[in-house]
């Protein structure tokens, strides 16, 4: 089927709102299990990560960052964690969609690599681990 000029009109990048169910989305196509033990992760999606994290993260511009993960990764929490601020995985929209125009992947699909990296961090998985679960999710 063609596409019509007044298709391309439509197309727009996501916005917050729509980059978030998006989200929810990818996360709900990770496997069971793992999304089992990520009851008390909060996700967030903002445009872009705050200087302050730009800085802490030693990034050259405001598109380094695809997502974060912020708190305590289980293998380091204990009793004295009780109080913390919950863990938290941090998607950045704009990172995330420049990465995803340049690359052959749905947007959903770099969304949750990004997801999974980001919650392996706070189970502690190495690398290998990580990609053992994207191919379970794909």
């Amino acid at each position: 089927m063609p596409v019509t000029n007044d298709d391309l009109a439509a197309l727009k990048a996501p916005d917050l709102d729509a980059f978030e169910a998006i989200a929810h989305k990818a996360y709900e196509g990770l496997p069971a299990d793992f999304r089992a033990l990520c009851k008390d992760l909060v996700i967030r999606v903002e445009d872009f990560p705050t200087e302050e994290v730009l800085k802490e993260m030693e990034a050259e511009t405001d598109f380094d960052l695809l997502g974060l993960f912020q708190g305590i990764g289980m293998p380091f929490q204990s009793v004295q964690s009780s109080g913390t601020m919950p863990n938290m995985i941090w998607l950045y929209r704009r990172p995330i969609l420049d990465y995803w125009a340049e690359h052959d992947e749905t947007l959903g699909a770099v969304i949750a690599h990004v997801l999974i990296h980001e919650i392996g961090h706070h189970f502690g998985l190495s690398d290998d681990d990580m990609e053992a679960i994207e191919r379970r999710a794909d």
